[in-house]
């Protein structure tokens, strides 16, 4: 038996490789022609955003700067009467004597507000979050304040917190005199305070229990399993993780807090006295009480140049305490 070899297969022919196409360069002094695609949907995007643009040009913008004009003139809207008095309107802000009692009196009530806004809406959150039951219940009763007219809600506790209202009621049923609360000094201030906390907790809440709902489970469990104590796990675990949230809304409380009017204006009226005058309500008073536009002007300057620094000084701050900044 011959075994005979078999020719090996030709080896399949190689083709060379195609050489890489170079783009020539664009001569000197020729500008470079957006894609017409590029170009449409550019355009587009400027249609899309031109409401926002405009409605911020209108009502933020201008306003913005016609106050700054304003604050450098005699405006009175009484009788339309326009004169440019240069710096004089701070010159009288330094020399007003109510200024550093509405100064005072907004600090009083920022302060009060804030702290008991924030560590309220913190403390319903972890109940909400505990999984318990009514949780939809109690969660909407304590949002539902939030989607209610500003002027309706502060009626209804003008009401409630007069004299023969029902909170004194309330308290008579267990033996105690109420006071007035809305016209005494020592009272009127806590209540302004009050209503408002309880108008506003419910955002602050729903936005701390999304947060505490965001925290891993897992890392409780290990601080569970590593012996910790439900008040450590909170405070080395679940308050850095909710930190970002906290930095929201002690801004946008401080915001609201500064800024308090509508409530001052139907409860008190600024009283009693000047106890519950603050810096809005003076502005208030300034443009249509006394139609001193431009005074009132510098006032609504002062309180964005204030709002401004209080907002950089928390960004500031962030990364001494949030967690995702560190």
């Amino acid at each position: 038996m011959s075994l005979t070899r078999k020719a090996p297969a030709p080896a399949a022919s190689r083709q060379p490789a195609a050489p890489l196409s170079v783009r020539p360069a664009r001569p000197a002094g020729t500008r470079h022609r957006t894609p017409q695609w590029r170009r449409r949907d550019m355009y587009a995007g400027y249609v899309l955003i031109a409401p926002q643009m405009l409605g911020f040009a209108a009502f933020v913008l201008g306003p913005l700067v016609a106050v700054i004009y304003y604050s450098f003139t005699k405006y009175n809207n009484l009788t339309g009467e326009i004169s440019f008095i240069g710096g004089d309107n701070y010159r009288a802000l330094l020399d007003d004597p109510r200024s550093v009692d509405v100064a005072q009196t907004t600090a009083v009530f920022a302060l009060g507000l804030v702290p008991f806004n924030i560590c309220l809406a913190l403390l319903l959150a972890v109940l909400l979050d505990q999984g318990l039951r009514g949780t939809v219940l109690f969660r909407a009763v304590f949002f539902s304040p939030t989607v209610v007219s500003i002027i309706a809600w502060t009626i209804v506790w003008s009401f409630l917190l007069s004299k023969d209202g029902g909170v004194n009621l309330l308290l008579r049923t267990v033996g105690i005199e109420g006071p007035n609360w809305l016209r005494e000094s020592g009272t009127a201030m806590f209540s302004v305070i009050l209503v408002q906390v309880l108008k506003g907790v419910g955002v602050n809440m729903v936005l701390f229990l999304a947060a505490l709902q965001a925290v891993p489970t897992e890392l409780r469990e290990a601080a569970a399993i590593d012996g910790a104590r439900a008040w450590t796990v909170f405070r080395r675990i679940t308050l850095p993780m909710i930190s970002p949230t906290m930095l929201l809304t002690a801004i946008v409380t401080v915001i609201g807090s500064l800024q308090v009017f509508g409530q001052v204006l139907v409860l008190t009226g600024g009283g009693p006295g000047h106890a519950t005058t603050v810096l809005a309500f003076y502005i208030y008073q300034q443009a249509f009480k006394f139609f001193e536009l431009g005074y009132a002007s510098a006032l609504a300057v002062v309180l964005f140049i204030a709002v401004l620094i209080f907002t950089a000084v928390q960004w500031w701050l962030r990364k001494k305490w949030v967690f995702h900044e560190q």
